[in-house]
Order: C-alpha cells, then structure tokens, then sequence
C-alpha cells in the first residue's frame, strides 16, 4: 500500500508498506530483506524530545506484508517513535568488513499497533515478552551500497513511486 502524507509544515511524503515496496522492486526487496534477517539486531535512529538523534539496538520481522518494530514496554526509542514517527532503520554489518549483499538502510515513519487482533497475530508468529509496544512502517526510502567489482561504489535508492536510482562512483 502507498500512501501520500503530509508531514511537519506543507511538505507532502508517499510512504508504502513493505508489500508495496516488494512489488515495486523484487530484487532490491530480497536483497535488502536478506541482509536484515542475517543478523538479529539493527540499529535505529529515533528523535529526542529535543530532536537530537538516539541510536538504539533492535530485531526486526519481516511478516503478512510488513515490516514490524517491537520495543520493550516504555522503551525511549518508542517513546520517541510515539511523539515523532521517523525513523531509520540500518543493517547490522556483520562480522569483518565483507558486509555481503551491502550495507543497507531503510526511513520511514512508525506507526504504533494499538487493534487487539492484529497485536495477536503478530505474538503468535513472534512470542515476544509481554508486554511489548509494535509498530508497523511506512517506508519513505530504501538505500542499498555496495562494492562493485572491487572498483566501484553503487548506491542504489528507492523511494516509494519511484524506481530505483542507481548511483556509481569510482
């Protein structure tokens, strides 16, 4: 699904979810859905009450068409998503300096599950400890970077109603 939003003043910002996203691009989706579920922990950007950035670890699950977050109960990182819903999201690079299939990271918006029902679902596929607070993400850019032929540098960036952009640098 994509969406058009308005954010803080005029601007306007289409976000998708992670369904959207995977038919809009199959192969960067796999791609960067592979180097997320590689490792189990992230790290995620969240705004202070100040908007000052904070940087917290964090699992991931990629389900029904979704990227989801779950935090711990009164978590600052989802206190920090309740009061401003940006966020960004990078991979874990693994062990060494290889980072097979690239360094990736994902912004978007968090958007807290509140419906009963759809909080069930996810605990029964997940069984994450209770309490727990769960978001659902609208995606406003995906960047992959990776080394090319040990010669290049290739960005390739996905915004939702675009096709990818892809940058090479040597």
């Amino acid at each position: 699904m994509t969406r058009t939003t308005s954010t803080r003043g005029t601007s306007i910002r289409r976000t998708s979810n992670w369904a959207a996203f995977t038919a809009a691009e199959p192969d960067l989706a796999k791609t960067v859905e592979d180097r997320f579920t590689a490792f189990t922990h992230h790290i995620v950007a969240t705004l202070r009450k100040d908007g000052s950035p904070r940087t917290s670890g964090l699992e991931v699950r990629f389900l029904n068409g979704e990227l989801w977050l779950g935090m711990m109960p009164d978590s600052l990182k989802a206190l920090d998503l309740r009061r401003d819903p940006r966020f960004a999201l990078q991979t874990n690079p693994g062990p060494g300096t290889e980072m097979a299939g690239g360094d990736v990271r994902i912004a978007g918006r968090a958007v807290e599950v509140e419906d009963p029902a759809e909080r069930a679902r996810y605990a029964e596929e997940v069984e994450p400890p209770e309490p727990f607070h769960l978001f659902r993400t609208e995606l406003t850019e995906v960047v992959r970077t990776y080394v090319e032929d040990d010669k290049y540098l290739v960005v390739e960036i996905w915004k939702p109603g675009e096709p990818v952009r892809t940058l090479k640098r040597t």
